[in-house]
């Protein structure tokens, strides 16, 4: 009656391993996101832990067959060759659940990776997408202070202009650099990125010595301007003295002999 009662402990526990390889290793998981991965790792464990109870289950099995087997030889061998097969079904059952529990754990690894490569990706992408809107900006400024008007108003106007764009803060520069660096660091990329970025460098540094160039040429061009308005200026105000003196003497008559050197 033991025998039997054993033998039918072994058929049970190959039909739940049977079962639980089903539910837990044949099992077509769909993982879209890491939080589905985090709930299958949940499951997985779960698995585990249910298998790993049985290991008490099976101990008892092994001892209670073996006690038999000094007993009854004849049962004892029958059974502890079923319980051979059991035990090697229950070990194998323990590592793959074991094996898919880790390789679950290192697609979650993996896909936290992705997704943290993905979000610097696009975090770069929006600061070349403000920098290169501002050196659009820069470079039309520039363009616009290539034919001016020979007035001090409009070379005023046209300095105060690129002067506020050039006074554009350097935060999205060093974000750029700082994420660029991160993702060519972590070899993500690598080409595409050092591509983009030596592109948008080049072009960045060649605006910004073309404009602080032209900046410097218009505040020169004005100082001229100025000076020359200054010039003119004394030079108005003297003509409009001697205009006012010569009518003086004319109204008074003076003879010319009569007058200064400057006014003869």
């Amino acid at each position: 009656e033991k025998a039997v009662n054993l033998k039918k402990d072994l058929a049970e526990m190959q039909e739940w391993m049977t079962q639980a390889e089903e539910e837990y290793l044949e099992k077509d998981f769909e993982y879209k996101s890491p939080e589905e991965l985090e709930n299958a790792v949940e499951e997985m464990k779960r698995a585990k832990e249910d298998v790993l109870q049985k290991e008490v289950r099976v101990k008892i099995l092994k001892d209670n067959i073996k006690m038999l087997a000094t007993k009854v030889p004849s049962s004892g061998q029958d059974l502890a060759t079923e319980l051979n097969v059991v035990l090697e079904n229950y070990q194998l059952l323990c590592n793959r659940i074991r094996g898919k529990c880790h390789t679950l754990e290192a697609r979650i690894t993996l896909c936290l990776e992705i997704s943290e490569v993905w979000s610097c990706w696009i975090e770069l992408l929006q600061y070349l997408d403000l920098e290169t809107a501002w050196l659009n900006n820069l470079e039309e400024r520039v363009q616009m202070t290539g034919n001016l008007p020979d007035k001090l108003d409009a070379v005023n106007d046209a300095l105060e202009s690129l002067e506020s764009v050039l006074r554009h803060p350097a935060d999205n520069r060093t974000q750029i650099r700082e994420l660029g660096q991160t993702l060519i660091d972590g070899g993500i990329l690598d080409d595409i990125i050092s591509e983009k970025l030596e592109a948008f460098n080049a072009r960045y540094e060649e605006l910004s010595h073309l404009a602080v160039s032209r900046q410097i040429a218009l505040e020169q061009q004005l100082q001229t301007m100025r000076e020359t308005d200054h010039m003119l200026q004394v030079l108005q105000e003297s003509l409009g003295d001697l205009d006012r003196q010569l009518t003086s003497y004319l109204t008074d008559r003076i003879d010319a002999f009569q007058m200064p050197q400057e006014a003869q």
